[in-house]
């Protein structure tokens, strides 16, 4: 299975921030926001991944993340010129899928939660058909929503309604078979004039092939679109580390997990970074095993 992660878009709601550097480079608490996404995809076992930016940010994600190699990935970049909507990943990356089964995410979107990695090894595992995500929130109004009957049929989904027929959105996070590429390069611009990737899931739902899991207490689903945002996820994330003493979405630590890469690889990441409470971290770990 491939992985994509979209990085890209303009981050106006982050302005001034985001003037100099892409958002999906921010900060969140102790590491770049992007790693949360890119661990989200390699504990679902995606070790090839597309990294999808603008031009302007493209050379920065690469001195960052290189070939990844480092933790056991084969990473790949692309430009997206403009954002036209989260389908456009699908039609960038069509060379990359090249018809293969594939999960994207939002390169803004943070995933938590005990039981994440068996539901992430599932969708993945599913032969054909689309998984999303959905996740209960008070402003439905502002993300895709899915409605669906007491049964789990998906009964409707529209991106950002006036007037939201459930409080599920649909996360930023897809696991699709081998016809997603085909089915996004049918898509026509929405009102908005973007190719919404809602009409990508339309699809599959009208198909019957549409799969959604709730993610319900004991998940945390974070969007780090607004400055708001961004500080209650690095707050989030704070926490957690503080009071267990372990890390959230570090790719070292899940790339040895996964057995991506061995105990002489992490201690050498580690040395990498000696005077970081990171690196020592990794260190620590190395040494546990």
């Amino acid at each position: 299975m491939k992985g994509i992660i979209l990085a890209g878009g303009t981050g106006s709601r982050l302005h001034p921030m985001t003037y100099a550097v892409s958002k999906q480079l921010l900060p969140v608490y102790d590491k770049p926001m992007i790693y949360y996404p890119l661990t989200t995809l390699m504990f679902a076992d995606i070790r090839e991944i597309l990294i999808i930016s603008t031009p302007n940010d493209l050379p920065s994600f690469r001195r960052l993340l290189g070939d990844g190699k480092q933790w056991g990935l084969t990473l790949h970049y692309a430009e997206q010129p403009k954002p036209d909507g989260l389908a456009q990943a699908y039609v960038i990356g069509a060379d990359f899928v090249r018809g293969e089964p594939s999960a994207l995410v939002l390169g803004d979107n943070i995933f938590f939660g005990r039981e994440l990695p068996a539901l992430l090894a599932a969708a993945s595992a599913r032969p054909s058909g689309a998984t999303v995500f959905g996740y209960r929130v008070r402003n439905p109004e502002q993300y895709g929503v899915v409605e669906f009957d007491d049964q789990g049929k998906v009964l409707s989904i529209e991106e950002k309604p006036r007037a939201p027929r459930s409080q599920w959105a649909l996360t930023g996070l897809y696991f699709f078979d081998r016809h997603a590429t085909a089915i996004a390069s049918s898509v026509k611009p929405s009102g908005r004039n973007e190719y919404e990737i809602t009409d990508v899931i339309r699809t599959y739902a009208e198909r019957n092939e549409l799969r959604v899991e709730l993610l319900g207490r004991g998940f945390a689903w974070l969007d780090t679109g607004t400055s708001d945002s961004l500080l209650e996820a690095a707050e989030f994330v704070r926490a957690l580390e503080r009071r267990q003493a372990l890390r959230i979405a570090c790719p070292e630590e899940v790339a040895f997990e996964m057995g991506f890469i061995d105990k002489t690889q992490l201690e050498r990441l580690g040395r990498a970074m000696p005077n970081s409470e990171y690196g020592k971290y990794l260190l620590g770990l190395a040494s546990e095993h």
